[in-house]
């Protein structure tokens, strides 16, 4: 596995790094000590699978809250996404700042979103798949939300939204 950080102090981008062969490839998605090594939240309570039928759906921006704030590990599995994270702690440094990866099956990343970071994404192709882990259980209490279009951020969606919930589209400006 290549870890590679991002901008945002915490957040990590991870490459499988491939053992190829006449077979195919063989590579580790996950490994406790590797995730140990960069100093990273191993621990998985759920994993959990969206599907989505239509390009330029968006799903997001959540978080949980304290004492039930989560990390997210999330690969794309079939299609492809935009995956954006906002970094919402307040004594960091990148308070308020965001980031995205293209997420796509065939390049095998993966992002490490941290705790306290809003997550979310957007569908650039039909019959997306997206698989995450994350180290908390939900906990409905604690749901928050950033509107995707939240002024204070300015995120530069790649696509017009097709899809959202209306719980997505009315979360109430940041800060909530």
């Amino acid at each position: 596995m290549i870890f590679t950080e991002t901008k945002l102090k915490g957040a990590f981008l991870i490459e499988v790094q491939k053992f190829e062969d006449d077979r195919g490839f063989f590579g580790r998605t996950f490994c406790q000590k590797e995730f140990q090594k960069y100093g990273l939240n191993q621990n998985v309570s759920q994993a959990n699978v969206s599907y989505n039928k239509k390009k330029g759906t968006l799903r997001g921006m959540h978080f949980q809250a304290a004492p039930y704030e989560e990390v997210k590990f999330v690969r794309c599995t079939r299609g492809s996404i935009c995956d954006v994270i906002i970094d919402v702690r307040p004594d960091s440094p990148t308070y308020k700042q965001w980031t995205y990866a293209e997420l796509r099956a065939d390049n095998y990343l993966m992002l490490y979103v941290p705790e306290g970071f809003a997550h979310g994404f957007q569908t650039l192709e039909d019959d997306t798949e997206v698989i995450y882990q994350v180290s908390q259980f939900y906990t409905p209490g604690s749901e928050r939300g950033i509107r995707y279009d939240d002024p204070a951020f300015q995120i530069d969606w790649p696509l017009e939204v097709q899809v959202i919930s209306d719980k997505d589209r009315t979360w109430p400006d940041y800060p909530i």
